[in-house]
Formats: structure tokens, C-alpha cells, sequence
């Protein structure tokens, strides 16, 4: 039999101090760290994390976050239950925030919590004295020069006890754990492996009600473009309505090789306009304005007209030229050319773009595209625009956009992008982790009771709800949808409520607040649209819906619940065709339920089910009901109460809630 092995065994190699706790399943946290999660500066980042170790010792973690402007702080993380544990900071600066978990074993809570315990079972603890002492003595090692001070004190002060029971109150009090948690005495002190980075947008990415127009669509005079001074002239109508940013499609030239004709005629008329969305001529390209509008310094009175209105601008990017964009012949690299030699047009089978080519994102010219694209961007963040829409980013590689508003967004970190991306879930979903600060969805065509719950639960609910902020657009130039087509007003009206309520964000394309909805047959595009053809609107046509716009967007800006997206809740309400839901501020200050009739047609009534005990609300307590829609005011007791919502006059309902406090009056002596 072979003697045993007297050799000295070898440190296992996963063996170090440092990984003797363990740290996981971090929340927030997107794709292992690979994107950043979204929040609005003001507001407290809360993060969690399930951390442990082995044995019965006490542990100590904290949050360790950072900005550009400041180095490495931290915040403490308390323990929550079953090894979860949580801690929050303020966020106090726009732009990247990067955040990571340090976790240790708290030597001195540890030894307290024993030898409390022993000495509270009466057994003799001098030894364990000793050793606490120990650790103030350590503790001085780590401290700052402060700190040290007063522990070389405690020290001190010990050192003049005699008596056993003496020693050990001075340890064991609330103020010796306060100064050894100032010291900084960690063990085994372990890191979370990530740093992860929320980025820190300012309040308009989560909270803006956008309108959208056509600059050239303003004016009076059939057949003319409107100007930048129209567009002036009507910024005191769409500030009464309440919107905070004024959208607008491509300013620029628009080509004149296969301009698009009226209803998408494929050959234009002697005088019309062409698309918006066809960028460049031999007037220039996407740093250009269209001359019929006016001049660039035009614009810039513009932008600073509209901020006296309290409102935003905020630009079309559309990354696709006309087939005479000067780009074409100074960087034909750019471009794709079928075999006979004609720059290559865009299509979606069997839809054709003839007015439309676009750009080659890939080869040997790439980063002299990319650069060109970057700086489009920045040239107009100089003339005052800080938002911009994005058309169709998903067609364009994802690579691009997570570079390109890195990019912006360090030179102009308060820079927001929407994506409209009317695609596939997934790909909608990347485009948001990549960075764009709100996205388009699919609310356009969710009309029924519970594929709305089913949609604002996942938006709300779920991961996506870190990383994407869905921003409501009731219409667009593009899509007019069924229930608007056929609805007439009160299912505009309905559909306003649901955009602006449901989400935090939303926007209606010019002409929602006329009630427009003539289509071409079997589609969901305008008829007439102005895509193609100069507009003049009345917009004082019979039948609008202004006033009513209005009164949204007030219940809007007065109501902070309102600003938020992922407090919103769903209640019961007994209808198929009602439906019923609130929003509240944490601290309750602020309640907001709404009901809405789904069906244009009908009246419907349901019995709605308050939610009382998260309202504050006692099931026997008055609560005071305001209708921000009507004025009208209510004292309701309990939760069922009965409703009825009748399309041709009140098709939905905003119940701003306040609990009914009763007031003792007493006579005055």
C-alpha cells in the first residue's frame, strides 16, 4: 500500500477572498450589460441583486455608480428578503450613468450580533472583547484621517474601562457600528464582474404629446407652398391645444428625377410638389432647406418662435436621396447600380419608389457614409433641433444606429430619437436597445379590450419596459386606420384618450384634429394625402375636435401621474366594450382612473371596480370624482361604481380621484 502524499495541495484555482460572495441576477440589467437601461434625470435608479455567501456572517453591499462629471460614489443596499437585496441613487445628470454592486462580509456586524447574543444568554464574553477591539484597530488601517482619529479615541476611552460590562456597551452601542461603517472595513470584498450604464435622458423622452405637420401644408393659398412664416403664424392654435413638440417631415429639396405625382401618381404634374421623403436635387441635399419655404436663418427663427410657445422642434432623419441628390454623383460608391448603369430605386414588393434610392451601408466607403450621416445629425443640432424621428430605421443596419446617437449623444447628450419602426417585434425591440429614446408600436392597430391589456401589460410589465418608451402616434401620414376611417369623431376622440393616457408619450399627425379620415379604397392611406400635393385645411371646419384636444393635454401637464408610463394599472369593468384603468404617483398625492368606450358606434355602461386599498381608501370612505373631460364632480362610496359612456357626447372619461377627508368643525369661543 502506498504511503499517502505528503505534498502541499495547490489554492484551487476558482478559490480567491474576492469570490466568496456571490452576486446575481442584478436587476435592471439588459442583454448581461450589453445595452444600457433608460431613465429621466430626477429620478431615483433603484437596482437589485440576489447576494449571499456561505456560513451565518453578516453581509454589507452597495450600489457603486459614476457619471462623467464625478468619480466612483456609492449608496447602501439593504437586505429585502430570501438573499434579495435592493438600493437606489438619484439620478442627477443627463447623459451615460454607469452603475456595479460591491458586496462584503461586515466583520464588526458579525462579531456584534454574536456577542450580543452571548451576552444576552449571560455568558462570558472577554475574550470576544478582545477580538472587537481588533477590529477597531483594523478599522483604523482603512480610515481616512477623520475617521482614524476618532477611532484612535474609542481606542482610547476602551483602554480606560475596567469593567467587563464597560468595555462591552462601548463596542456594542449604535454609535461604535456607525464610525466602523465609516471606516470602510470590508471583508472578503467582491465585486459584480459588469459595469452596467443606464442612460439618464431629460424629461421630454418619457412625457411630450407631439403634433405632427407638413411646413408646406400651412398656408392659405391653393396650389403654393406654405413658408416658415406660415408655420409661425399657426404656433399660438397648436400651443392652445396643449402639444410640446412640433414635428415636422423633411424640409429639404425634393428631387425632380420620377417625382411622385398625386395619390402616388407614378409621373408628376406640371406644379406638383412631390414627396418630402425624395431628399435632394440640385438644390442641395439633406444640410438644405427647400427654398419654398424659406431661407435657413428662416428656420432658425423658427425654432426659436416656437420655444416662446413653449414648444420643441423636432426634424424628420429620412437616410434615403432622390434619384438627383448631389450625393449620387459625388459619391456614386454610396449607392447600388443595377447592370444597365441607373442608380438602383427603392421597393417593397410589389410597392415601387421610384423617387427614392438608397444608401449602400456596407463596403469599403462605409465609415465616409456613416461620418456624413453622423454629421447631417449634428448640423442640425446646431440650428436648435435636438429631436429628431427617424424614418424607417429598421431597414438600415442596428450596428449604425447604436454608433450614430453614441455619437450625437456625446456631443449633445440631452439629444432624443424615436424610432419608427413598423416592424417586426423584435427588431423594434433591438432598435430601442441600440438607443433610440422612444419607439413607435403597434398601438395604431390594437382597438379591442384585451389585446390593449395584453399589449400595455408586456410595454409596461416586463423587461422592455427598461428600455423602451413607447411613444402613441394615433395616425401618421402613412397610416390611417380602420377605426378612424369609419369611426367618424368619436373614435378620434377615443383613440386621443387612449394615446395620451395609456402612454406617457404620444402625437397625432395634422388633420386628426379635423376628424379627417377619407381613404383611398381598401387601404390605409389618405385620400388626397399630402404627401404628394399641396394642402390648405380650414382648420376651423365643422365637426373638429380642438377644444377637446386641449382639454386631454391640460389633464395631461397638471396631472404627474399622467407623466409616468410604468405605473399604469388595469381595473375591472364588466363591459367587453369599456375599458378601465389608473394611474398614480408613488406617494399618491396624485390619482388619475380612466374610462373609455371602445365602440364608436354605441352607447355602453359598466360597473368599474376602484381599487381602494391601493388608492389609501377605506371601503366605507367618501372619495371626491372630477371628470377633467366634462368638469363634472362626484362623491362616490365604494368600489363598484356604475358608468355610462355614450359616444356622441362623452366617449371616455378622466376621473381625477381625492380622498374625501371629514373636517370636525368647532365653534369658535
Amino acid at each position: 500500500m502506498n504511503a499517502p502524499s505528503k505534498a502541499t495541495p495547490a489554492m484551487h484555482p476558482e478559490w480567491s477572498p474576492t469570490s466568496r460572495i456571490v452576486i446575481e441576477s442584478v436587476y435592471p440589467e439588459i442583454d448581461g450589460g450589453r445595452y444600457p437601461v433608460k431613465r429621466v434625470v430626477g429620478e431615483a435608479f433603484e437596482v437589485w441583486a440576489d447576494i449571499f455567501r456561505d456560513g451565518h456572517d453578516v453581509l454589507g453591499a452597495a450600489v457603486r455608480y459614476r457619471d462623467k462629471a464625478a468619480g466612483w460614489r456609492e449608496a447602501p443596499m439593504t437586505f429585502f428578503d430570501n438573499d434579495r437585496w435592493r438600493g437606489s441613487f438619484a439620478l442627477d445628470r443627463i447623459g451615460p450613468c454607469y452603475y456595479t454592486i460591491e458586496a462584503w462580509t461586515d466583520r464588526y456586524a458579525s462579531w456584534r450580533h454574536d456577542v450580543q447574543k452571548k451576552r444576552d444568554a449571560g455568558q462570558n464574553v472577554s475574550l470576544e472583547l478582545i477580538e472587537g477591539g481588533g477590529l477597531v484597530s483594523e478599522a483604523v488601517g482603512v480610515a481616512d484621517a477623520k475617521v482614524a482619529g476618532l477611532l484612535r479615541d474609542l481606542l482610547a476611552e476602551l483602554e480606560r474601562q475596567k469593567s467587563i460590562e464597560a468595555k462591552a456597551s462601548l463596542l456594542l452601542q449604535d454609535a461604535t457600528a456607525a464610525l466602523i461603517a465609516r471606516s470602510g472595513l470590508r471583508g472578503d470584498l467582491s465585486r459584480y464582474p459588469r459595469e452596467l450604464q443606464v442612460y439618464v435622458d431629460r424629461p421630454a423622452a418619457r412625457c411630450a404629446a407631439w403634433y405632427e405637420m407638413f411646413p408646406r401644408s400651412q398656408g392659405t393659398q391653393p396650389g403654393k407652398s406654405a413658408t416658415f412664416d406660415d408655420c409661425i403664424r399657426r404656433l399660438p392654435e397648436v400651443q392652445a391645444m396643449g402639444f410640446d413638440v412640433l414635428y415636422f417631415v423633411p424640409i429639404h429639396p425634393i428631387g425632380k428625377i420620377n417625382r411622385k405625382g398625386r395619390n402616388n401618381a407614378v409621373t408628376a404634374k406640371p406644379g406638383e410638389p412631390g414627396s418630402p421623403y425624395a431628399i435632394g436635387s440640385d438644390e442641395g441635399g439633406h444640410i438644405a432647406v427647400h427654398s419654398e419655404l424659406g431661407t435657413l436663418d428662416d428656420f432658425r427663427r423658427l425654432v426659436a418662435e416656437a420655444g416662446k410657445h413653449g414648444m420643441e422642434l423636432a426634424l424628420d432623419f429620412a437616410i434615403q436621396c432622390a434619384p438627383d441628390h448631389p450625393w449620387v454623383k459625388q459619391h456614386p460608391e454610396w449607392f447600388v447600380f443595377r447592370p444597365d448603369g441607373t442608380v438602383k430605386y427603392a421597393e417593397n414588393p410589389p410597392k415601387k419608389y421610384q423617387d427614392i434610392v438608397n444608401v449602400n451601408f456596407y463596403g469599403p466607403h462605409r465609415e465616409a457614409l456613416w461620418n456624413e450621416l453622423r454629421d447631417v445629425l449634428l448640423f442640425w443640432a446646431q440650428q436648435g433641433v435636438k429631436i429628431f424621428r427617424v424614418d424607417n430605421p429598421h431597414t438600415k443596419p442596428v450596428p449604425f444606429w447604436e454608433w450614430v446617437i453614441r455619437e450625437v449623444q456625446t456631443r449633445h447628450p440631452d439629444a432624443i430619437f424615436l424610432s419608427e419602426a413598423f416592424t417586426r417585434p423584435k427588431m423594434l425591440k433591438a432598435l430601442a436597445k441600440a438607443g433610440f429614446s422612444q419607439s413607435y408600436t403597434y398601438f395604431t392597430w390594437r382597438n379591442f379590450k384585451q389585446e390593449l391589456v395584453d399589449y400595455m401589460t408586456e410595454l409596461t410589465q416586463t423587461e422592455c419596459r427598461e428600455y423602451l418608451r413607447p411613444n402613441f402616434f394615433a395616425n401618421t401620414p402613412d397610416i390611417l386606420p380602420p377605426i378612424l376611417q369609419r369611426g367618424g369623431r368619436p373614435a378620434f376622440q377615443m383613440r386621443l384618450v387612449l394615446a395620451a393616457t395609456l402612454s406617457s408619450v404620444y402625437g397625432i399627425y395634422n388633420g386628426f384634429e379635423l376628424c379627417e379620415g377619407r381613404a383611398l379604397p381598401n387601404s390605409e392611406e389618405y385620400a388626397d394625402s399630402e404627401k404628394y400635393e399641396f394642402k390648405v385645411w380650414d382648420w376651423n371646419r365643422e365637426g373638429h375636435i380642438k377644444d377637446y384636444i386641449g382639454l386631454v393635454n391640460k389633464a395631461r401637464r397638471e396631472n404627474p401621474a399622467l407623466h409616468e408610463l410604468t405605473n399604469l394599472r388595469f381595473h375591472p369593468a364588466d363591459s367587453d366594450s369599456v375599458l378601465f384603468y389608473g394611474k398614480m404617483t408613488a406617494d399618491r398625492s396624485n390619482m388619475v382612473f380612466v374610462a373609455v368606450n371602445l365602440d364608436p358606434y354605441e352607447a355602453h355602461e359598466a360597473t368599474v371596480v376602484f381599487p381602494l386599498h391601493d388608492m389609501g381608501v377605506g371601503d366605507d370612505d367618501a372619495f371626491e370624482v372630477e371628470d377633467l373631460l366634462t368638469g363634472e364632480r362626484h362623491l362616490w362610496r365604494g368600489a363598484q361604481q356604475r358608468v355610462r359612456l355614450d359616444p356622441q357626447s362623452n366617449p371616455a372619461a378622466i376621473y381625477r380621484v381625492m380622498p374625501f377627508r371629514h373636517v370636525e368643525f368647532r365653534e369658535a369661543r
